[in-house]
């Protein structure tokens, strides 16, 4: 019954309508130029369904979502929504254990398409963190967390493009990353860390209120930003103790020591698991948090993130040329 809520896939329709593009974010073969970032060279096997499949056996759910830190969902409208659609088609298409988080574009906030893609059976929406990272980012995407509340559905929340400033106003950073000469770990290090901490407290000052219901998953335990809540009271933010039972946080490239800091802070109900896959694997938790521990992050609390009565992965697609009798 283990589910992991954040993985990666490019399927065909969508690496094509990468390919046909002429600027960022565009494939070159199987080399992705993005603005930012040096050029990476993927492994098409990363992203061969059936070897996922084989390394996905032992999952009852695998969530896959669009790649945020390619800036997809910030192009124009005429540019996002025709690599948004492949995405949707190819994922809502895949088979079990797979499942799929929605997209959207944020130059063209629509929340008649994000019904119509989470009528496919998708799991929630994600966002980047850059969307989501101050109040006006959340004003402006709150028709479409109205829809998800409205669905009883959830948020996933993912870094964006690296290049992409966690501030907005005139004295915002331009980019987060030194241009190309970065090395190949900082983007994962520094700006998608920085994202991720200021989407955790601006959903909590400025999200929270607005939708009291919404539960809402951080990647990558939110870039650690819980575990700052002794300078949040210092500086008079809200005391320490007071969880959010809809703030959840998953666990892609941490191991058990960052987890268990996270669980001493939140308590081990907000944890979710998640690997990142291709990029990373999902931490094995039991030696330092124990069994039960284990089965609440990989099992009970993704369940209860997901709404599991209501969001199944897909039955495997019948074989060619069988007839239902």
């Amino acid at each position: 019954m283990t589910i992991d809520v954040h993985q990666h896939l490019w399927t065909p329709a969508f690496t094509e309508a990468l390919r046909r593009r002429t600027a960022p974010p565009r494939l070159d073969g199987w080399t992705l130029h993005l603005d930012g970032e040096p050029p990476f060279p993927a492994d098409p096997l990363d992203h061969d369904p059936a070897a996922r499949l084989a390394l996905d056996r032992e999952l009852d759910l695998a969530l896959v979502s669009l790649s945020s830190p390619l800036g997809i969902e910030s192009l124009p409208p005429e540019d996002a929504w025709p690599l948004i659609d492949a995405y949707h088609e190819d994922a809502a298409a895949l088979p079990a254990p797979f499942g799929a988080w929605a997209a959207a574009c944020l130059t063209d906030v629509d929340p008649v398409r994000l019904r119509a893609a989470l009528d496919l059976g998708l799991a929630g929406l994600q966002l980047p963190a850059t969307a989501v990272g101050t109040e006006e980012g959340l004003l402006a995407v709150a028709p479409l967390l109205d829809v998800l509340a409205e669905r009883d559905l959830p948020l996933f929340v993912h870094p964006g493009p690296a290049g992409s400033p966690v501030a907005s106003g005139p004295q915002a950073p331009d980019a987060q990353v030194p241009g190309a000469q970065a090395p190949g770990w900082w983007p994962a290090v520094v700006p998608y860390v920085q994202q991720m901490h200021a989407a955790w407290f601006a959903f909590a000052a400025f999200g929270r209120p607005r939708h009291p219901r919404l539960r809402v998953c951080f990647a990558l335990l939110a870039g650690l930003a819980p575990l700052h809540s002794e300078r949040l009271i210092s500086r008079g933010g809200p005391g320490r103790g007071r969880v959010d039972p809809g703030m959840f946080v998953e666990t892609s490239s941490y191991g058990p020591r960052a987890v268990d800091a996270i669980v001493r802070e939140l308590g081990v109900d907000v944890v979710v698991n998640g690997s990142d896959r291709p990029y990373a694997t999902a931490p094995d938790l039991a030696p330092v948090l124990g069994e039960a521990a284990r089965h609440a992050v990989t099992v009970t609390n993704p369940g209860r993130l997901l709404n599991r009565d209501r969001h199944r992965p897909r039955p495997p697609a019948e074989p060619e040329g069988a007839r239902r009798r």
